[in-house]
């Protein structure tokens, strides 16, 4: 006789092994040394006017979902960002630091959240839809060796079983050049998804509030078994980098926005002596992405 194997059988496996989530497998693609400032270091990050935004925004979407159908209008998201915004910030008193030495007001930051929250509505009608899932934890087991976990803003599932995944951007679409990294992080909650439920995710779906655009994709098995093993391909360097200590800088871009120039050899900086007691997998928070 075949006995089932529950979530709960797989918890003692699953606590022992290394962990995973979408930011920092994108983290070492980007760049290897900010993967090891940022899951091996933790080094403080100081949130940033776009990242608190970006937070509020999800935050408001949802509990705009708490409301009946009907009641989910452009006004009724308007005027949950002052509460879920006092809320945020006694969680994370941190995010209170985006106004210090700026310009920024309050009232101007919370002008602009609204605008985005005005873009989610024109790209579809919350009252016609009933989600199945907010903000979603997942986690999954990949060959016995990596947990790979993150947080889904939201699920949908049709009567017929279908699920599609949605992922809410407050930043600009990307883009074509760009979209296939856009779609790494929802290629990985597909991922979790099937090998936890058994059922490929019908579409993939990013929404682009500020540019009003929606990125879709419609994966399958295929699709999810060469993605395991870019993901099994990636995590075996990072494994390498740690066993040899040996995360080098891959400069870009994408600089101009980290918080750690000062403490990087591109920007003739040193990173601090790595930490002895800590490894590549050991267990972190998980944070949005």
């Amino acid at each position: 006789m075949t006995v089932p194997v529950t979530s709960d059988d797989l918890a003692p496996l699953r606590a022992a092994l290394p962990t995973l989530s979408p930011s920092r497998a994108a983290d070492f693609k980007t760049c290897p040394l900010l993967y090891r400032f940022r899951s091996i270091d933790r080094l403080p990050e100081r949130p940033t006017p776009d990242q608190a935004r970006g937070t509020l925004v999800h935050a408001v979407l949802e509990v705009l979902f708490d409301s009946p159908a009907g009641a989910r209008t452009v006004e009724q998201a308007a005027s949950l960002t002052g509460a879920q915004w006092a809320r945020l910030v006694e969680e994370e008193p941190e995010l209170a630091s985006i106004f210090t030495g700026t310009a920024l007001t309050l009232d101007q930051f919370l002008v602009e959240a609204q605008e985005l929250l005005r873009g989610y509505f024109t790209l579809e009608d919350p009252n016609r839809l009933e989600p199945a899932d907010r903000e979603a934890y997942v986690e999954a087991t990949v060959d016995e060796r990596l947990v790979i976990r993150g947080i889904i803003d939201r699920l949908d599932v049709s009567p017929a079983g279908d699920i599609r995944v949605v992922d809410y951007k407050t930043g600009g679409a990307p883009r074509e050049a760009f979209e296939a990294r856009a779609m790494f992080q929802l290629k990985f909650y597909a991922l979790v998804l099937w090998r936890t439920r058994g059922v490929v995710p019908r579409v993939l779906r990013l929404m682009y509030l500020r540019d009003q655009e929606v990125c879709d994709f419609a994966p399958d098995a295929d699709d999810l078994v060469r993605f395991e093993r870019t993901l099994l391909a990636l995590w075996e360097a990072i494994e390498a980098a740690t066993a040899s200590r040996d995360f080098r800088a891959k400069p870009s871009r994408l600089c101009a926005w980290c918080s750690h120039q000062a403490l990087c050899p591109a920007y003739g900086g040193t990173p601090p002596a790595f930490p002895v007691s800590r490894s590549a997998g050991d267990a972190v928070e998980v944070e949005r992405d």
